[in-house]
């Protein structure tokens, strides 16, 4: 028997309940130093059903997905649904909850499966050797992580959502040591700033096959550079790092339940309130922001999320107006029974079959402008040009930031000049964006992402997808590694 079958059979009455399976499936594939590591594949797999009785709600996981096993999953799940029914602050009984209908599958036009474990490791092994450049270079790695998963999202009034996701992650570090100083230099980012939904045609789009030397040539360069200077001026984020920069100042403070309170004890609240959307303004007028759900291959591209809302693009900061929070269906009721009239989006996830759905970034992009790249950086008497985050750090409302990057470039009387090492810039959230001077055009645009976004107790973490183009900040507070 099927688990819609078992699902209908064995729910219990009352007012909502649904039921989402899961499985999933992985392989790392890694090359350190020419040396091939061994294969890491895992399977996991299981059911999470809720239950809305009573006015409270409950959640129960199981892998045993067997008539029992759901039928117990079910019994406890209502018994904490009644259990916190007593307690709550909410009646989860006011909740309109979605009914989906339909399906979603990735673009998977060379499938991973379809690739040899030896193809592979080939793929893998020629990359981390291309990355060899001398005696400089200390240490490279190059790896390939893929995933596949499956899920089925089935609810009491009749709703079915069918959903499959195949995501690739390429990898590539290199590590230079000259001069009593050591340098790491990657292709997107230490946490894999580059991924995508697809099979191989998205290490074809990321250039992963001829980018060791590129990589190793950087490397080289910062061991070799200068500290990034310190000072006020103005900064040209390139996409890998603005994928950082709209995560941690826009993504995070916009999550509607930390605005209403459901991370204080954990990882913090928001310097955001419900009164501020429709009037705030949260950047210069040209900071535009989407909720993206259907750009083709962007890892967090979905029909519905994981409470069956269908996802819909929607503007979440218009012309630097903020315009609506990243709220699933739960928090919108939980907004409104506080008397707000807040809009929300489809953006309710979980990471795994043994966690329920919370408000999540999905995509969350910045629209690409009308400037060049040239044009930026001629517009620049002094300041500098940074790539690809290598540290964060952020206060526990979201607000002050502080962020370094592993590559600079000094641009000097509208020229690209020396390349700096340690290049670091820090700001408050609203302040900075509204420094938003000029926004790349179409050619700057990168698609990208994280598989590593955390958030939630018991903590989970998910992925993320984030385009940007290439931005330029005015009068930003810039530091770099100098004694």
């Amino acid at each position: 028997m099927d688990i819609e079958s078992i699902a209908r059979k064995t729910a219990p009455r009352s007012d909502y309940w649904s039921v989402r399976s899961v499985s999933e499936t992985t392989q790392r594939i890694s090359v350190r130093d020419d040396v091939a590591e061994a294969p890491m594949r895992s399977r996991d797999a299981g059911v999470m059903v809720s239950v809305i009785k009573d006015g409270g709600l409950g959640y129960a996981a199981t892998s045993d997905t067997s008539e029992a096993g759901l039928r117990r999953a079910f019994d406890n799940a209502t018994a904490l649904a009644q259990a916190s029914a007593k307690h709550t602050v909410f009646d989860y009984r006011k909740v309109e909850m979605p009914q989906p209908k339909g399906a979603y599958h990735s673009p998977n036009s060379k499938p991973a499966d379809n690739v040899s474990l030896a193809e592979k490791y080939e793929l893998v092994q020629s990359v981390c050797a291309s990355a060899n450049l001398g005696a400089a270079i200390v240490d490279r790695a190059a790896s390939i992580w893929t995933t596949t998963t499956e899920q089925l999202l089935i609810t009491s009034d009749g709703g079915r959502a069918e959903q499959s996701w195949n995501f690739m992650v390429p990898g590539l570090t290199v590590v230079a040591s000259a001069n009593g100083d050591t340098q790491t230099r990657s292709s997107a980012g230490q946490y894999n700033g580059f991924c995508q939904q697809g099979g191989f045609e998205v290490l074809d789009r990321a250039g992963f096959a001829n980018d060791g030397a590129r990589v190793a040539r950087e490397a080289i360069e910062l061991v070799n550079a200068a500290n990034c200077p310190t000072g006020e001026m103005d900064v040209l984020l390139m996409p890998d790092q603005m994928m950082l920069q709209i995560h941690e100042s826009i993504g995070h403070p916009l999550e509607l339940d930390r605005i209403l309170g459901d991370e204080r004890n954990y990882a913090g609240t928001s310097f955001v309130t419900l009164d501020m959307f429709g009037t705030y303004q949260y950047g210069s007028s040209l900071l535009n922001v989407t909720y993206a759900p259907d750009v083709q291959a962007q890892f967090a591209t979905f029909a519905y999320d994981d409470d069956g809302a269908a996802a819909e693009r929607q503007w979440i900061i218009r012309a630097g107006k903020l315009m609506r929070p990243l709220g699933g269906t739960v928090s919108q009721a939980r907004a409104r029974a506080l008397g707000s009239s807040v809009a929300g989006v489809s953006t309710t996830r979980s990471c795994s079959w043994n966690r329920p759905p919370i408000d999540r970034m999905s995509n969350l992009n910045i629209e690409a402008g009308n400037s060049t790249l040239d044009e930026m950086i001629a517009s620049i008497e002094y300041g500098v040009l940074m790539r690809t985050n290598s540290s964060w750090s952020i206060d526990d409302s979201r607000n002050k930031f502080q962020f370094g990057c592993e590559y600079g470039q000094v641009i000097r009387k509208g020229k690209l000049a020396e390349v700096v090492k340690r290049p670091g810039y820090r700001g408050i959230s609203a302040n900075f964006w509204r420094s938003l001077a000029m926004v790349g055009d179409a050619s700057t645009f990168e698609v990208m992402g994280t598989p590593y976004c955390g958030k939630g107790e018991p903590n989970q973490v998910i992925r993320v997808g984030h385009a940007a183009p290439a931005c330029k900040f005015t009068n930003i507070s810039v530091f770099g590694g100098a004694k």
